[in-house]
């Protein structure tokens, strides 16, 4: 295709064209870059959760807050962006290989295996979780600031331990284990001016090392069963022995109850007698005629056939009426006595 036309020019013996630059456009297009990034770096955002520390040569400026900011160009001044606002976290004994719906997590041996007081082996692994109070104080109060905290870190937490047993450590000490670390470690950055705050020590996980794992469980089982049959013999103490006291204070107070009852009635029988003897002195006659009649009231109304017969009756057979009840009717005689 060497010698077609494309148009009336042979595309062999095209050339493009001659295009000559001003001289001084290529010695000012470096200096014209260098402006540019000089212009670039006197700009700089600050994010809403973060505070910008200006440094000019270095050495501390000032603190700015979220937003758009401007300063003098690098390297005259240079700013670092300190998170605040955020929830910082350090982990130690393990570190976290993936983040995500299932995590996966990897084990520091170096970090984790701690000696108890009683001279026992633990693992433990823990969270610190922190916030930034002055960033002055985190940036420039303390040289490798992150890896003097996880020395503090690590050193408290094996302080703590060590002043407890391997059962407190892996059982009902957790939360106090926890909430010591948290007050010594805040104590100590306090001491070290940090500028940080703790806000919460977690014990993500304690356990015993692997090779005496199932030994180890073995005792907690013995003991939690130890733990059951005790609270289920206090159960049944519980339940028996106040129902057995309950059962004895009523026995107790029926007794005296029904002595309490016959000490009464006999005080009465015989206050009635005491009564009734000294109305008998004072009237034999109708005393004697009164108990007659409280006596027939209480036995007549249980006697189903009644028969009254006048005493001057000489034959009672003619008079004798046995299918029904003979009555005698009231005489004067008996109502002057009931009168008296």
């Amino acid at each position: 295709m060497e010698g077609s036309n494309f148009g009336n020019v042979r595309v062999g013996e095209f050339r493009p064209p001659n295009i000559k630059l001003p001289r001084g456009l290529l010695t000012s297009l470096p200096a014209l870059i260098v402006i540019l990034g000089l212009a670039w770096t006197t700009v700089y955002t600050v994010d809403p959760e973060e505070v910008g520390v200006v440094l000019t040569f270095g050495a501390f400026t000032k603190v700015t807050d979220p937003g758009l900011h401007f300063k003098m160009p690098f390297p005259v001044q240079t700013v670092e962006n300190v998170p605040v606002q955020r929830q910082l976290k350090e982990e130690f004994g393990y570190r976290t290989l993936r983040a995500g719906v299932r995590s996966e997590f990897g084990t520091v041996l170096d970090e984790s295996l701690m000696l108890t007081g009683d001279l026992n082996v633990a693992v433990v692994e823990w969270t610190t979780q922190y916030r930034v109070v002055d960033p002055y104080l985190y940036m420039f109060k303390v040289r490798n600031l992150s890896d003097s905290f996880r020395d503090m870190n690590e050193a408290i937490m094996r302080t703590v331990v060590g002043d407890r047993s391997v059962s407190e450590v892996l059982t009902v000490g957790r939360q106090e284990i926890a909430s010591e670390v948290e007050m010594r470690l805040q104590e100590l950055c306090d001491q070290y001016e940090t500028g940080i705050r703790i806000e919460q020590i977690v014990l993500q996980d304690v356990n015993p090392p692997e090779p005496v794992k199932p030994s180890f469980n073995e005792v907690n089982q013995a003991q939690q069963e130890r733990e059951r049959l005790i609270n289920e013999a206090r159960s049944d103490f519980n339940r028996e022995v106040p129902a057995a006291r309950g059962e004895a204070l009523r026995v107790v107070e029926q007794a005296r109850g029904y002595s309490a009852d016959r000490v009464n009635r006999a005080d009465g029988d015989a206050s009635r007698f005491v009564a009734l003897y000294d109305a008998y002195r004072r009237a034999p006659e109708v005393t004697r005629r009164r108990l007659y009649l409280e006596t027939m009231l209480e036995l007549l109304p249980q006697v189903r056939q009644k028969i009254v017969i006048d005493d001057s009756i000489d034959g009672l057979l003619p008079l004798l009426n046995l299918q029904g009840e003979v009555i005698r009717p009231p005489s004067s005689g008996d109502n002057q006595e009931n009168g008296q």
